[in-house]
Order: structure tokens, then sequence, then C-alpha cells
């Protein structure tokens, strides 16, 4: 990657996207932390070496994300580096599943990514070679029960990237998506506090059902996911668009 590139990080606060922020700073990149919380997003600012911002703003929200990407324009550059990582995931049965249920995962997860990519796509032709890494999930691949809203949005996120990667082939600017499986962060461990709920499970015993979908029978780590996106940000994977790439312990195939 080269030093002082200007990246920004959807939902950066917390689990998967601090852990891009502290890879991408620690690559040398300059950074906007974005997402809903200040307090949260100026504490991960100042433990990261370097000097970074942030900017506080919903991804759904189409006034906000391009009020964001000024800001973050005018304070530190053009943006080279894009990743999309907010997203939300919430699980109903289909029958039970509401239109404001279904369209709050379409808003978090899919609208948010497209706000974001229009929003830095100008940067990203005119100084390239840019970078757009969309978190998806697992469920951009497959389908999972009781979480159809979850599944549609992140199979939308995964249509959006092959076709903006085709758009985009010969600007220089590379589009792909990076889909954890179930990985050790906080959307999991509200998972595992309902499971608890629901069956009388212990949260051990919770762990162990998630970790036994996939054959290296264990739980993602965040850091595996930003290496993959360390990668797909580097000059050496100028090839590589339009791209799933399954963090998953062997999930996904």
């Amino acid at each position: 990657m080269r030093p002082a590139r200007h990246a920004l990080v959807t939902g950066a606060a917390r689990g998967i996207g601090a852990a891009i922020a502290r890879m991408l700073a620690a690559e040398g990149a300059t950074l906007t932390l974005m997402g809903r919380s200040e307090q949260a997003l100026a504490r991960l600012a100042a433990e990261l070496p370097g000097t970074h911002g942030w900017v506080v703003a919903d991804v759904t929200d189409p006034d906000q994300v391009e009020h964001a990407f000024s800001r973050a324009r005018s304070e530190r550059g053009p943006i080279a580096i894009l990743v999309n990582n907010a997203g939300q995931a919430e699980s109903a049965p289909f029958a039970k599943t509401s239109l404001e249920l279904w369209q709050r995962m379409l808003a978090v997860n899919l609208t948010g990514t497209f706000l974001c990519s229009q929003a830095a796509l100008p940067d990203l032709l005119a100084h390239g070679p840019g970078r757009i890494v969309n978190i998806a999930s697992t469920a951009a691949q497959k389908g999972y029960a009781y979480v159809s809203a979850y599944v549609a949005a992140k199979h939308g996120v995964l249509g959006l990237t092959r076709s903006l990667a085709l758009e985009l082939a010969r600007t220089g600017v590379t589009v792909n998506a990076v889909c954890p499986g179930y990985t050790d962060t906080d959307i999991l461990r509200e998972s595992i506090a309902k499971v608890v709920s629901k069956t009388g499970r212990s949260e051990a015993e919770a762990m162990s059902a998630f970790a036994s979908t996939n054959p290296q029978q264990r739980i993602v780590q965040p850091q595996e996911v930003a290496d993959a996106v360390r990668w797909l940000c580097s000059e050496g994977a100028a090839a590589i668009t339009g791209q799933a790439i399954s963090v998953s312990c062997g999930e996904v195939m």
C-alpha cells in the first residue's frame, strides 16, 4: 500500500471495522473513521499511529453521507480506499419478518454501500488506482434460515460488487467483497445471547454451535478479515476485482 493514502472506513468504531482501521493505520494510510458514535470513533482515532480523523454519519442517510465525504475530503485529501464495513444483522422467521425490518436490513447493508461508493467514486477515478472493499458475509454466498432480509441484502452487496467491478475494470479501480463467516464481534455475541435466552443453552454451548458450521470448527477473528482487506488494498492485488473472498474457515468453498 502506498504511504499516506487516504482510506475511509465505515462502521469503524468496533469489531471488524476497528480491526481494519488498525491494519490500515499500521500500513501507513491516513484514515477517516466513519460511524454513529463520536466518542467511540474519537477513542479509536487517538489509539492509532499517525494523525487520523473521524466523521459521524448514518450510511443510510444520503445527506449525511454527502456531508461526511465532503468533510473527509477537505480535511485529508481525496479518498483512495473505501471500505464499506457498516452493517447490521437481525433475525426473524420469514413469515414474521416485518416490512420495517426488511427495509432496515436493505438500507444499512446495501443502500449504505451504494451511497458511500457513489460518494467516493469521483476521488477514486481522479486519483487512482483506487480500491473499494465491501465487507459482505458468507450470507452473500449462501442462504441461512431466519435471516432472509439480511441474506437478501448481502447478496445484493455481492451483486453490486461484481457489477461495479465490471464498470470500472479499465480505470485502475478495483471492487471486491470480503465475506466473513461467524466472526468474534458484537453481532455474534448478540446472536449467542438470543440463543441462550431462547434455548437455555450455556454461552459456551451456543458458541460451539456457531463454530460447528465450518470445517475448522472455530470462530473467525476480526484481524483475519482485516488481513484479507490488507491484500486487496495492496498494489499486488491490482488484478483482483469483482471477487468474493470468503474468510470463513472453509464454510464456503
